[in-house]
C-alpha cells in the first residue's frame, strides 16, 4: 500500500545563503501584483507559507490597519520575517511557525489567504487547499502564484542549460512536488471548491548585469552545491559528467551579452462562495 501524502516537504535543495537570498528578492510588488489591487485596508490577511517576509510585509501594508499573519513550518524563516517586517515598522503582522494543513485559526476568519511558491512543494495540493477554504469568510479571496518549471528558461543554452531545469524538475518530484504547478492551479482550485478563479501568468526575468551575476551564483554555489548535485545522482536526475558540463555552461552564461534568464509563473484568484 502506497505511503500517504504528508503535509510538508522535505527540502532536499535545503536553505542555503544564496537559496535565501532568491527569497529576499520576492516583493509583494514584484510576486504578488495580480493581488495588490483587491486589497484595501482593513482586510484580515493570511500568508500560507510566507517564508522570510519580503512579500509579507507589502500585503501587511497593503491591508494596514488589518490584521495580517504569517504562517511557515521553518521557525528560521519565520524568525526571518518578523526582523523584516520590524524593520519596516508593520505591527500589524504577526507570524506563526506551523503546518499549512492544520492552522491554528476559527473558520471563516480571514477575508483574504496569499501564497507564492508554496504549492508546488507540498506533496497534499487538496489537503493545504481544504484548511485554507477553511480560514476564509464566504466571499474571502485566495491568491496564488506558483512556477511554470518548464515554460522557464535561461539564454543562450550552449545546448545544456535546458538540463538543469529538467534535473530541477525531477529533485522536485522526487519531494513529490509539482514543478509545473502554476499552470495547473485552476484546476487544484476548482477541485477543493473555490469559484470564480482568474488566471493569469508573468515572468521574472533577469537580465541586468548585476541580476546575470545573481543567477550565476545561485546555479554554482547553491544549485550545483555538492549536497544537491548528490541527491540529483541519487535520484537518477543527473550525472557527476552533466553536472559539470552544466557548470562550465553557467561560466560561458554569465559572460555572455546576451546572457538573460525567465522565470515563469502561474497566478490564480478564486473565490469562496
Amino acid at each position: 500500500m502506497d505511503e500517504p501524502l504528508s503535509s510538508t516537504p522535505d527540502y532536499t535543495m535545503g536553505f542555503s545563503e544564496e537559496f535565501l537570498e532568491s527569497l529576499r528578492r520576492y516583493t509583494a510588488e514584484t510576486s504578488a501584483a495580480h493581488l495588490l489591487p483587491c486589497l484595501r485596508p482593513g482586510l484580515r490577511l493570511l500568508d500560507f507559507g510566507c517564508g522570510p517576509g519580503t512579500i509579507t510585509v507589502g500585503l501587511a501594508k497593503a491591508v494596514d490597519p488589518g490584521e495580517l499573519h504569517g504562517v511557515d513550518m521553518e521557525e528560521s524563516q519565520i524568525e526571518l520575517a518578523r526582523s523584516v517586517c520590524a524593520a519596516y515598522g508593520q505591527e500589524n503582522a504577526q507570524f506563526h511557525v506551523g503546518d499549512i494543513t492544520d492552522l491554528p485559526f476559527e473558520d471563516g476568519y480571514f477575508d483574504v489567504a496569499h501564497c507564492h511558491n508554496v504549492l508546488m512543494h507540498v506533496p497534499d495540493t487538496q489537503a493545504v487547499l481544504t484548511e485554507v477554504k477553511r480560514v476564509l469568510k464566504p466571499g474571502g479571496i485566495l491568491s496564488c502564484r506558483e512556477m511554470i518549471c518548464e515554460s522557464s528558461f535561461t539564454h543562450p543554452d550552449f545546448g545544456v542549460l535546458r538540463n538543469a531545469w529538467n534535473m530541477f524538475e525531477d529533485l522536485l518530484e522526487a519531494d513529490d512536488g509539482h514543478p509545473q504547478m502554476g499552470k495547473d492551479l485552476k484546476n487544484h482550485i476548482l477541485k477543493a471548491g473555490f469559484a470564480n478563479t482568474q488566471v493569469s501568468a508573468s515572468f521574472d526575468m533577469y537580465s541586468w548585469p548585476k541580476n546575470v551575476a545573481f543567477i550565476h551564483a545561485l546555479a554554482q554555489q547553491w544549485f550545483l552545491s555538492p549536497e544537491i548535485t548528490e541527491a540529483a545522482i541519487k535520484y537518477g536526475a543527473s550525472t557527476r559528467e552533466l553536472c559539470d558540463q552544466i557548470s562550465v555552461a553557467y561560466d560561458k552564461w554569465k559572460d555572455h551579452p546576451g546572457a538573460v534568464c525567465g522565470v515563469a509563473y502561474g497566478e490564480a484568484i478564486a473565490g469562496k462562495e
